[in-house]
């Protein structure tokens, strides 16, 4: 597959544009300062992601949004999401596009955790911009989205294995932990652009 990675520099990206070059796909790495990268053997677009063209987005048959951003007032989560789809739907060529999450929108007893009373204050902004996000990606039934949120604690680290997979609920282990590192996370994610087994859904991964 052409896969492009918008934040392939990032915590979630790196991993995923990995993992995809190892198992023999086509990367492009959507960077906005390719220093950031390194020495990687994916080809590059320098450029903000707003700044992608239609022709652009449908040239790869899977744009995996790992942008992240987590200052700005401003949703630019919801507003990244927005700009994707429009440009696929522009294209002519309907690629997956494929969306790295968070868990906060996840449920815990049918209650999104990021609206409950012990929720970290610190985290809620995000939380509320990636709630809005999803909301909006939802309504879309004519491009092929796929949602993925990580468990609880998204540990920068490489591939454990023996990880499972959700569907709206917090996955936690037998200890009562909540996590996922994002080497697994990266192969959950190739798992599903290579077998598609939840178009147009959101899904979690976790031990």
């Amino acid at each position: 597959m052409k896969i492009a990675v918008i934040g392939a520099a990032g915590k979630a990206g790196s991993k995923i544009a990995a993992e995809a070059h190892g198992r023999g796909h086509e990367v492009t790495a959507v960077v906005r300062n390719k220093a950031k990268l390194g020495d990687k053997p994916y080809d590059i677009i320098e450029k903000d992601l707003f700044n992608l063209t239609a022709e652009e987005v449908g040239s790869f048959d899977a744009v995996v949004n790992a942008f992240a951003d987590f200052v700005t007032e401003e949703n630019l989560f919801l507003k990244s999401a927005e700009y994707l789809i429009e440009k696929a739907k522009l294209s002519g060529k309907l690629p997956y596009v494929f969306f790295v999450g968070g868990a906060g929108t996840l449920y815990v007893n049918g209650q999104e955790i990021y609206t409950m009373p012990d929720f970290p204050a610190a985290y809620y902004p995000v939380a509320a911009k990636m709630a809005k996000a999803l909301e909006y990606i939802r309504t879309v039934d004519d491009v092929n989205w796929i949602f993925l949120s990580p468990s609880a604690e998204f540990i920068d680290g490489e591939k454990k294995g023996g990880f499972r997979l959700g569907l709206e609920e917090l996955l936690v282990d037998k200890d009562g932990n909540s996590s996922i590192t994002t080497g697994d996370y990266a192969v959950a994610v190739l798992d599903e652009l290579e077998n598609p087994k939840h178009l147009r859904k959101r899904f979690t991964v976790g031990y």
